[in-house]
């Protein structure tokens, strides 16, 4: 009997609560709920980690870049990136979803890599890279615009689609104007 009545207080007490525990904070983002859907979360967490990568990325292309306009377009990725990175974090600090402080292995990879290279081999493999990873990016953030309900990072992922196809857009110019490097395939079958 006594355990019957353990139970029926432990769900009679989780029913009290669940209107309590249902309600979402309308704070700063206007309706948009405190919590985020985990997906939305993930996706938080990965654009944080890529974004932290762009910039890092960008800085490096401003250092060992040959070409003028791989230094511009690193530069481009240091300014916009920094200023999405700092609305993402203030976006995620209210929404209580913590955010990575680093690249992640992967990222890191791909910086040590650039990081061994140098003149025209730095700036192909850099362009190279900018071109894949916007792809992917904007892969990623097309899928999160397009999630259900209402959220801040699905506001978010909305909100720098255009930038991101502006970079990759701009990406392809560069990578284009580079040029082939001697000796690789001439693409013709």
């Amino acid at each position: 009997m006594t355990r019957l009545r353990f139970w029926s207080g432990l769900v009679v007490g989780a029913l009290v609560a669940l209107p309590a525990m249902a309600q979402t904070d309308t704070g700063a983002h206007g309706g948009h709920p405190a919590v985020a859907p985990p997906a939305l979360a993930s996706f938080a967490r990965e654009a944080a980690a890529g974004g932290m990568a762009e910039v890092e990325l960008g800085r490096l292309a401003v250092q060992k870049a040959s070409n003028p306009a791989v230094k511009e377009f690193g530069q481009h990725m240091v300014d916009d990136h920094s200023r999405a990175n700092a609305e993402l974090q203030s976006i995620a600090a209210q929404a209580g979803v913590e955010l990575p402080s680093a690249m992640d292995a992967k990222q890191k990879k791909i910086y040590d890599k650039l990081s061994s290279l140098s003149g025209s081999a730095f700036d192909r493999a850099y362009m190279d890279d900018m071109v894949k990873d916007h792809k992917e990016d904007i892969a990623a953030f097309e899928k999160a615009s397009r999630a259900p309900g209402d959220s801040p990072f699905k506001a978010f992922a909305t909100d720098k689609l255009p930038t991101l196809r502006q970079h990759l857009q701009m990406a392809q110019v560069t990578q284009t104007s580079l040029g082939k490097p001697a000796g690789s395939p001439s693409g013709k079958r």
